[in-house]
C-alpha cells in the first residue's frame, strides 16, 4: 500500500520530452469511490511581478503511466516553441472583429 504523503515526495517526469515537472502540489480525489482523479503540478509563472501567479498543470489519472519507487512517469503535452510564439504574438486584424 502506498501513502499519499509518499507519492507527493516523488519527482514527476514527462515521458514525451523527458523533463522533470516537479513534485505534486495537490491531488484531486473522488472520495465517494475512493479514487485518485488527477495530480496537480506546478506550472509556469504568469506575469513578472511579486503578484504573479503560477499556473497549475493537471495530470488526469489516465495520463499517469507508471508510479515507481522514486519517480512517477506521466504523459502530458509538451509546451513547445510554437505555443510560446502564439502566446506572445500581437492580435491580427481578423482577431479583433
Amino acid at each position: 500500500m502506498v501513502k499519499i504523503s509518499d507519492i507527493r515526495n516523488r519527482e514527476i517526469i514527462n515521458i514525451l520530452d523527458g523533463k522533470k515537472l516537479g513534485n505534486i502540489i495537490d491531488i484531486e480525489l473522488d472520495l465517494e469511490n475512493g479514487r485518485i482523479l488527477a495530480f496537480i503540478l506546478p506550472g509556469r509563472m504568469r506575469g513578472f511581478s511579486i503578484f504573479s501567479k503560477r499556473e497549475e498543470v493537471v495530470v488526469p489519472w489516465d495520463k499517469i503511466i507508471r508510479i515507481g519507487r522514486d519517480v512517477i512517469l506521466v504523459e502530458v503535452p509538451v509546451y513547445n516553441e510554437i505555443d510560446r510564439y502564439r502566446d506572445n504574438r500581437l492580435p491580427d486584424d481578423d482577431d479583433l472583429y
